[in-house]
C-alpha cells in the first residue's frame, strides 16, 4: 500500500478480483463514495447486521446520555477473506447518508509493521485539505484529525488495524461520523465496538466468483469438483481469485485439475490452519510461471510500499521497460497485483501504470524472496531500483529548468523512458508515486548497506519536491527527508552533513514555532560543524542561534551571537554576509534600548551595503538608523538621516522604497510640527505608488 501507510486514494481489498472478472466494485478514491462499476458477491449477511449495528443503540444511549463519539464497527478477518472488500461495500451503501464521504487509511506497512500514527494523522489531514505543521508529532496531528472530523459526518475506514491503539487516536468525537475498522482480530480496549467476524464465503457466492474467471461452463459441467475446489480454498475470496486467474489463463484445464493441483501442494506445518488455503492458492500460481517471471514475482517483496511499475520491475530483474511491463499485466490478470490508478494517472514517462501488491500477499512474497533468493541478488535489485529511482527524479526535476540550461541538456540525452514532455506530466508523477518515493528512501535509510545511495535518493527526491510543490507546501516531507539524512551522517561520521541536516530541520522548526527546539538543534549544528571543520556550518549555525534568542526576547544572546557570527564573516572576509549581520546586531541593540550600539551598528551595515553595490540595502539601512536617532530622542538628526536614505533610495530607482521612506520622513515631520512639509512627502509617495499607500510598511 502507500508509503505513508495511508492510502487515500483507494483501500486495498484481498477480495477484489483480477483484470479477468471484476467481481467487487473499484475501490473508492478519498472523498464522497459514489456509486461504481462491477458487481459485490456475497456477503449480505454480514452487510445486514452491520448496517443493523450503526441504528443499534449503544450504551451511553441506553443510559441516556448522548454518544461522546462515533460509532465503531469492526469488520474483523484474516488476510483474503475480503475483509476490505466488503468495508468498502458497506462504504458504498452508506454514501448518501454521509454527505462528507470516506477517508481511508490503512494502519499497517506491506512487510506487517504497524504505521507511525503521525504518518497516519498527517495521511488523514491531507486527504481532508488540513495543513499540518512540519515536524509536528503524533499528538498534535491526531488531535487535528478530531477537531477536523469534529464538523463533518463522512465514514472513517481504518484498514489494517494491528491494534485499539493504533485506532483510539483517530476516534472522531462525534457521534454523526462512523468509523469502519478493519482488524485480524478485537480491538480489546475500545469501548462499544460492534464486530463482525467473516470467515470464507458461502459455496454459491465463492462459486458464483470461480465463475467471473473460468466461464459458466468449466464450472456448470462438474459442479462436484467446483464445490471440492471451493473447501480447498477454505471459501477465501483471495484464494479463489488466484485460482480462478490460474484457470483463466488455462482455456484447456479443468476445476478438476485445479483441484488436484491444490491438494498435491504440501502445507506449511507452522502456519496457522486459516492460512494455509491461501499460501497454497499462492504456490500454484508462482510454480506454474515461467522462471524469469517467477523471480519477478519474488523480487516485488522489495518494492516500496508495495507499489510497483515498469521501471521498479525493469531495475529490479533486469529486463527492458516493456517486457516488464508485460508481465506486470500478466501478474494483473492472474490477481497477483492490483491496478492502483485511473484515467488520471500520468501517461508518460513510458511504463508509468501503476500496480500494487494485494496486502495478504506481501507477507507471502515477503517469505518467499528470502527462502528462495541470495542476500547479495536480493541487495542488487534493491540497488537497481534505488538507482533506477534516482535517474527519474533527476528527469523530473530538470524538466522545471529553462530551455538550454545544462540541465535540460542531459535530459534531452536521456533514453525516452526516462524523460518527462512537460513539466506538468512530471508534477504528476511525482505526486502519484510521492508514497513510494517516501518509502523508498526510508528503505534505503534502513538498509545501512547503501548509505551513499541513499544520500543520492534523497538530495534527488529533495530537489525534485522544492523544484515542483515549492519549500513550503513540500516542507512536511523533507522535514521527514532531512531526518533521514541526519541519520546516515550520525550512522557514518559525516560531520558536515550532519550539521547541514540538523540546520535545515531547525529552520523548519523556527518557521512552525517551535523555537526552543530549533535552539537545541542549531547548537547541535554548531557542535557537528566544528568537528567537521565547516566554517560555512559555524557561521549559519551561530547566527541562526542569534535569531532563536532574538525570537525569544533574549536580546543579551542574540547579541553575543551575532557578534560571533559578524567576527566569523569578517575572518573570512564575506563582506554581504558582514552587512547583514551588523545590521541583525542594530535590530537587537534597538530593541534591548542600547541606541549608542544599535546606531553604530546600522552606520557599518550601511557603509558594507554601500561597498557592494547595495543601494536598496544601503537606503534601508539609513532608514533603521534614522529610526534610531529618533528612539533616542534626535528628531533633527533623524530627519537629516531619513532624507539621505530616500535620496539613495531614489537613486536606486526603487519606487516602493522610496514611497515608504517618504511616509517616514511625513510621520518625523509630523512630531517636529511642520505638518505642511510632512503633507508634501505623504502626497509625494501617494504620487509614487499611483495614490494607493495602503499596505505599505516602514523600511
Amino acid at each position: 500500500m502507500t508509503d505513508q501507510a495511508v492510502d487515500f486514494e483507494e483501500p486495498s481489498s484481498e477480495s477484489r478480483p483480477s483484470q479477468a472478472g471484476p467481481v467487487s466494485e473499484e475501490r473508492p478514491r478519498h472523498g464522497t463514495v459514489g456509486p461504481v462499476g462491477g458487481q459485490f458477491i456475497g456477503r449480505q449477511r454480514e452487510l445486514k447486521a452491520l448496517r443493523a449495528d450503526i441504528e443499534r443503540a449503544g450504551l451511553d444511549t441506553i443510559s441516556g446520555r448522548k454518544a461522546p463519539r462515533a460509532r465503531v464497527l469492526l469488520v474483523a478477518g484474516r488476510p483474503g477473506s475480503g475483509r476490505t472488500a466488503l468495508a468498502a461495500e458497506l462504504t458504498r451503501r452508506l454514501a448518501d447518508e454521509y454527505p462528507d464521504g470516506a477517508l481511508w487509511a490503512r494502519l499497517t506497512e506491506p512487510g506487517g509493521e504497524p504505521v507511525p500514527g503521525d504518518r497516519a494523522a498527517r495521511g488523514l489531514l491531507e486527504a481532508l485539505g488540513v495543513g499540518a505543521p512540519a515536524g509536528a508529532d503524533e499528538d498534535l496531528l491526531t488531535e487535528m484529525v478530531r477537531e477536523a472530523l469534529a464538523v463533518r459526518r463522512c465514514v472513517l475506514v481504518l484498514d489494517d488495524a494491528a491494534d485499539a491503539e493504533q485506532v483510539a487516536p483517530l476516534l472522531p468525537d462525534n457521534p454523526e461520523c462512523l468509523v469502519v475498522a478493519v482488524s485480524q482480530g478485537p480491538l480489546t480496549g475500545i469501548p462499544d465496538v460492534r464486530p463482525c467476524t467473516i470467515g470464507g464465503m458461502d459455496a454459491k457466492s465463492a462459486i458464483e466468483l470461480l465463475s467471473r474467471f473460468t466461464g459458466s461452463v468449466r464450472v456448470t459441467v462438474d459442479p462436484q469438483a467446483a464445490e471440492s475446489l471451493v473447501e480447498q480454498c477454505g471459501g477465501q475470496p483471495a484464494a479463489m481469485m488466484l485460482v480462478g486467474g490460474w484457470l483463466a489463463a488455462r482455456p484447456k484445464a479443468s476445476v478438476a485439475d485445479a483441484t488436484k493441483q491444490l491438494r498435491g501442494l504440501p502445507d506449511d506445518p507452522e502456519a496457522p490452519v486459516g492460512a494455509r488455503p491461501l499460501a497454497r492458492a499462492f504456490r500454484l500460481v508462482h510454480d506454474s510461471l515461467p522462471q524469469s517471471a517467477a523471480r519477478l514475482l519474488r523480487l516485488l517483496a522489495l518494492a516500496p510500499a508495495g507499489r510497483v511499475d515498469a521501471h521498479i520491475a525493469s531495475a529490479l530483474s533486469g529486463c527492458s521497460v516493456s517486457a516488464a511491463g508485460s508481465t506486470l499485466e500478466d501478474f494483473a490478470a492472474l490477481g497477483l497485483l492490483h491496478s492502483a490508478g485511473g484515467a488520471e494517472q500520468p501517461a508518460e514517462p513510458v511504463g508509468s501504470e501503476q500496480y500494487e501488491v494485494p496486502g495478504c500477499l506481501a507477507p507471502l512474497l515477503h517469505a518467499l524472496v528470502t527462502e528462495e533468493e541470495r542476500p547479495a541478488e536480493v541487495q542488487l535489485a534493491r540497488a537497481r531500483m534505488l538507482e533506477r529511482t534516482v535517474r527519474l527524479l533527476q528527469s523530473c526535476r530538470a524538466v522545471t529548468e529553462p530551455e538550454g540550461s545544462t540541465a535540460r541538456k542531459k535530459l534531452a540525452g536521456l533514453p525516452r523512458a526516462l524523460r518527462f514532455s512537460s513539466a506538468g506530466a512530471a508534477g504528476a508523477w511525482l505526486d502519484a508515486r510521492r508514497p513510494a518515493l517516501l518509502a523508498a528512501a526510508r528503505i534505503a535509510v534502513a538498509d545501512g548497506e547503501l548509505d551513499t545511495l541513499a544520500r543520492r535518493l534523497i538530495a534527488a527526491l529533495v530537489r525534485a519536491l522544492v523544484a515542483h510543490r515549492g519549500t513550503g507546501a513540500a516542507a512536511p516531507e523533507l522535514y521527514g527527508l532531512h531526518r533521514l539524512v541526519l541519520d546516515v551522517a550520525v550512522r557514518r561520521d559525516l560531520h558536515r552533513e550532519q550539521a547541514a541536516a540538523l540546520l535545515n530541520l531547525a529552520d523548519l522548526d523556527a518557521q512552525t514555532g517551535r523555537t526552543q527546539d530549533a535552539l537545541v538543534r542549531y547548537r547541535a549544528a554548531l557542535d557537528a560543524g566544528r568537528r567537521g571543520n565547516d566554517p560555512y556550518a559555524l557561521a549559519r549555525a551561530m547566527e541562526s542561534v542569534g535569531g532563536a534568542y532574538q525570537e525569544l526576547g533574549d536580546w543579551e544572546r542574540a547579541a553575543d551571537w551575532y557578534g560571533r557570527a559578524l567576527s566569523q564573516r569578517l575572518a573570512r572576509g564575506e563582506r554581504a554576509d558582514e552587512a547583514r549581520l551588523y545590521g541583525r546586531l542594530g535590530g537587537v541593540h534597538t530593541y534591548a534600548g542600547r541606541y549608542g550600539e544599535a546606531l553604530r551598528n546600522w552606520r557599518a551595515a550601511a557603509a558594507g551595503f554601500r561597498r557592494l553595490g547595495d543601494l536598496p540595502g544601503h537606503a534601508r539601512a539609513l532608514s533603521e538608523a534614522a529610526r534610531v536617532q529618533e528612539y533616542a530622542g534626535r528628531p533633527e538628526e533623524s530627519l537629516r538621516t531619513c532624507e539621505e536614505a530616500v535620496a539613495w533610495a531614489r537613486r536606486a530607482g526603487d519606487v516602493r522604497l522610496q514611497a515608504a521612506l517618504r511616509l517616514r520622513l511625513a510621520d518625523t515631520l509630523e512630531r517636529l510640527g511642520d505638518a505642511a512639509a510632512a503633507g508634501l512627502h505623504r502626497s509625494a509617495a501617494e504620487r509614487l505608488l499611483g495614490g494607493d499607500v495602503s499596505g505599505l510598511r516602514n523600511p
